[in-house]
């Protein structure tokens, strides 16, 4: 059965494969038996309406789902919805954080089958039974790639163990988060132990996600975020704040980009650095 998958929009985990189509109505070549529009984002759904009317005629078995419209998955299959290498071990988190839509779709954590790839995406991984994450790391001791944990890694939940879990594989970096003022303290903790371990900044391998241009943010407010994920030994990753709509202050995307490319990023941060001594 051949089964096409559409994508609103690429990101760096979309997959790559001849039935994956990007943002396109069908044309005279498209066949198909089924069809899956998958949408990571809210203010992508009037988009994916237009192409579920588009490729109607292709097949009436077609399918609307992802993230955005807090479609609850039971398993993961690789390189279905997200490129090969990407891999979600577990779904969901504890936390209820106002900005965050996971914990209101998924209801506490899920563990799923460990499947193989380097890139874990999990929501809080941390969260996640001790067996669990050892389960995980023994997976990633069996991989060619370094591994990537782009899902983010709660600074509130390490402790010793999962640094040396951390400390005995091959990595290339890992995400914290610094979303909201209680997230700092354990920001800096999770610094001394990574430090410790020679995940730091410096070698690029401890970053951390900084929330920027929410509702009464200010530019000296996140810059103010931004020099203290620094202090506390991590490379800061600014995130930019949507609304379901997508809509964010023009303003911020040029704050952003000056903390989102890693280049630029490691040069600002050698500025603040240099400022400082």
């Amino acid at each position: 059965m051949k089964v096409i998958r559409i994508f609103p929009r690429k990101t760096n985990a979309t997959p790559i494969d001849d039935n994956v189509v990007i943002n396109r109505m069908p044309n005279l070549f498209d066949e198909a038996d089924e069809i899956h529009i998958s949408v990571a984002f809210t203010w992508d759904i009037p988009r994916a309406e237009k192409l579920f009317k588009g490729w109607f005629n292709i097949t009436p078995r077609i399918f609307v789902g992802g993230p955005a419209f807090n479609s609850i998955s039971r398993e993961f299959k690789p390189g279905l919805y997200l490129k090969y290498g990407y891999v979600i071990t577990s779904r969901g988190c504890n936390n209820k954080c106002w900005f965050c839509s996971v914990w209101k779709r998924e209801q506490g954590i899920r563990e799923l089958p460990i499947k193989s790839g380097y890139n874990i995406v999990d929501d809080n991984l941390l969260a996640c039974s001790d067996q669990h994450i050892k389960d995980v790391f023994r997976m990633l001791k069996q991989q060619k790639h370094p591994a990537i944990f782009s899902g983010g890694i709660e600074a509130k939940l390490l402790k010793q163990w999962h640094v040396d879990l951390f400390a005995s594989i091959r990595l290339k970096e890992l995400f914290c988060a610094y979303d909201t003022p209680d997230d700092y303290e354990p920001l800096v903790e999770a610094g001394k132990l990574f430090k410790k371990a020679n995940i730091t900044f410096e070698n690029r391998k401890a970053r951390c996600y900084v929330l920027i241009g929410y509702p009464k943010d200010t530019f000296e407010d996140a810059m103010i975020r931004i020099k203290q994920t620094l202090d506390a030994g991590f490379m800061p990753f600014a995130m930019l704040y949507r609304n379901e709509k997508g809509e964010f202050k023009r303003e911020w995307r040029q704050f952003q980009r000056q903390w989102a490319n890693p280049i630029i990023t490691a040069v600002n941060c050698k500025k603040l650095i240099n400022y400082k001594d």
